[in-house]
């Protein structure tokens, strides 16, 4: 499998841990964990050689926009990966059942 090539992260020094409580110190902390949060929820572009999806639902119900899922279309067939988009819904148990012709029957 290909690696992912996720946004360079820029590495986060921290200073040493100043025996006593000290504010600037605290600050820097937070400006630190800060950047970090923004880095991990705005991840980058990605580029993959392979990519192995295991146990995607089946809908898009709960899921982001963005998020991936397993498309079953209508004659029950999967296989088919789908993004979750805002103005496409696709509902679970989305079925239909339909008949041709009649039946009699006798009962004696």
């Amino acid at each position: 499998m290909g690696g992912v090539n996720v946004q360079k992260l820029s590495p986060t020094v921290l200073s040493c841990t100043p025996e006593e409580y000290n504010q600037e110190y605290m600050a820097e902390i937070m400006r630190s964990f800060t950047v970090y949060l923004t880095q991990m929820q705005n991840p980058g572009e990605g580029r993959n050689t392979g990519l192995n999806l295991t146990n995607l639902q089946t809908d898009d119900q709960g899921l982001e926009v963005g998020e991936l899922f397993n498309y079953r279309d209508a004659s029950g067939m999967m296989g088919y990966v789908k993004i979750t988009l805002a103005d496409t819904p696709n509902l679970r148990g989305n079925t239909a059942t339909g008949g041709v012709g009649a039946a009699t029957v006798v009962i004696s």
